[in-house]
C-alpha cells in the first residue's frame, strides 16, 4: 500500500521539487501550503512532470485547529516533511517576532498532533547556518561540528526547532524524526516546469544571476572581494535542488522504513566549495550568456566560506549529490527563459 506523505510548504522551491520525487518514487503526496511566498500554478508544474495532481490544502499551520483538519481529512498520513517557513535572512532582522512566530509555533503545532494521528516520522528542514562560520580546523564541516550562536532570528529559528524536536522525542514521544542541514540549494527541475520565482528581489545568488542575465535586473553586485578565499569571494557548498530533494526521499524512507535511532542529523550538500565568482564563471560557460556584474562593498551578516562534509548521508542515506554544476546553472536558465515565454518576468 502507497504511504501517504505530508508536505509542509510543497509548492516552495525545495517542496514543489521534493513533491515531484516523492510521486515518482511511489508515493502519495497532501501538499500543505499558506501560498504567502508561492503560487498556486505550482501545482499545474508537478502535474505535468509527474501525471499527478497531489491534494493540496490551503492551511497556516499556526492555526492549530486547521492543522489538525487536514489529519482529519487525510488519516493515513504516517510522514511530514516540513518545509513550510518564512527563510529571508534580511527580513527576519527587521521582522523577528514574524519569523519566531511563524517559524517556531508551526513546528510545534505538527509535533503535538502527530502522535494523535499516529504519524511516524518527520524530516526537518534545518540549515548549514547553524554551524555559523565554522573555524577552519572545522571545515569541511560534520554534523558533530560545534554551532555557533546564529546571525539572524531566521538562522536561530533553525537552531530552535531542532532543539525542540530532540527535546519532544527526549520527554518519550512516539515518534521518529531526521533533520537535514542543507548547504545552498540551485536550479531547477529538468523540464523547466518548476523552479525558484522569488517575490520582488531575490535573496539568493542564482535567482539574482538569472534576472541579471534577463536584463530584469540591471547588474549583479557580488559583495566582497576581500575575503580570505583564493578569490577573494565567498564561498558556499551549492547543491541542485533536484539532488537535494533526492535526500529527502531517502531520509522519508528510513524514518518509516528501518529500525534507526529516533532523531538523527545529517549534512546535505556536494562536499566542496565553490567562490562566488566562480558561480559567475561557470554560469557565462554554461549558457553562454554575459553578465553584467561588479564588485561591492561586504554585507552584513554574511559568513566567509562554509562547505560540508557529507559522507553520512552518502554512507548511511545511500544518497549523493553528483549533478555537474554547469548543468545546475543551465538548468536555472532554462527555468528563467521559461518565465519568460509564459510572460511571468
Amino acid at each position: 500500500m502507497k504511504q501517504t506523505i505530508l508536505v509542509t510548504g510543497g509548492t516552495g522551491f525545495i517542496g514543489s521539487h521534493t513533491t515531484v520525487e516523492l510521486i515518482e518514487a511511489g508515493y502519495d503526496v497532501v501538499i500543505v501550503d499558506d501560498l504567502s511566498n508561492s503560487k498556486i500554478e505550482v501545482l499545474d508544474g508537478i502535474e505535468k512532470i509527474t501525471g499527478v495532481r497531489p491534494a493540496f490544502e490551503k492551511v497556516d499551520l499556526r492555526d492549530k485547529d486547521a492543522a489538525e483538519a487536514v489529519f482529519q481529512k487525510y488519516p493515513k498520513i504516517s510522514g511530514i516533511i516540513h518545509f513550510a517557513a518564512s527563510k529571508a535572512v534580511g527580513e527576519s532582522v527587521q521582522k523577528p517576532l514574524l519569523y519566531y512566530r511563524n517559524n517556531i509555533v508551526s513546528l510545534i503545532n505538527l509535533l503535538e498532533l502527530m502522535p494523535q494521528y499516529d504519524v511516524k516520522g518527520i524530516i526537518f528542514s534545518s540549515s548549514c547556518t547553524v554551524y555559523g562560520q565554522p573555524k577552519p580546523e572545522n571545515l569541511p564541516v560534520t554534523e558533530l561540528a560545534p554551532h555557533q550562536k546564529a546571525t539572524s532570528p531566521y538562522g536561530n529559528t533553525k537552531e530552535i526547532n531542532e532543539q525542540i524536536i530532540y527535546d519532544y522525542i527526549h520527554s518519550g514521544a512516539n515518534i521518529k524524526s531526521i533533520v537535514l542541514r542543507y548547504f545552498n540549494p540551485i536550479g531547477a527541475h529538468p523540464s523547466a516546469l518548476i523552479g525558484e520565482l522569488p517575490n520582488g528581489v531575490p535573496n539568493n545568488l542564482i535567482p539574482f544571476v538569472t534576472q541579471t542575465a534577463m536584463g530584469i535586473r540591471k547588474e549583479l553586485t557580488i559583495f566582497g572581494n576581500d575575503y580570505n578565499t583564493p578569490d577573494g569571494t565567498c564561498i558556499r557548498d551549492y547543491i541542485y535542488v533536484v539532488d537535494l530533494a533526492k535526500a529527502h526521499v531517502a531520509a522519508m524512507a528510513r524514518v518509516l522504513d528501518q529500525d534507526t535511532d529516533q532523531i538523527e542529523y545529517f549534512n546535505v550538500g556536494t562536499g566542496h566549495g565553490n567562490s562566488t565568482k566562480e558561480i559567475v564563471d561557470a554560469f557565462e560557460k554554461a549558457t553562454g550568456v554575459k553578465l553584467n556584474w561588479k564588485y561591492g562593498p561586504r554585507r552584513e551578516g554574511d559568513i566567509e566560506k562554509i562547505w560540508g562534509n557529507v559522507d553520512k548521508a552518502n554512507n548511511v542515506l545511500g544518497w549523493k549529490a553528483d549533478t555537474p554544476l554547469e548543468d545546475v546553472l543551465a538548468s536555472a536558465w532554462k527555468w528563467q527563459v521559461k518565465l519568460r515565454e509564459d510572460g511571468v518576468m
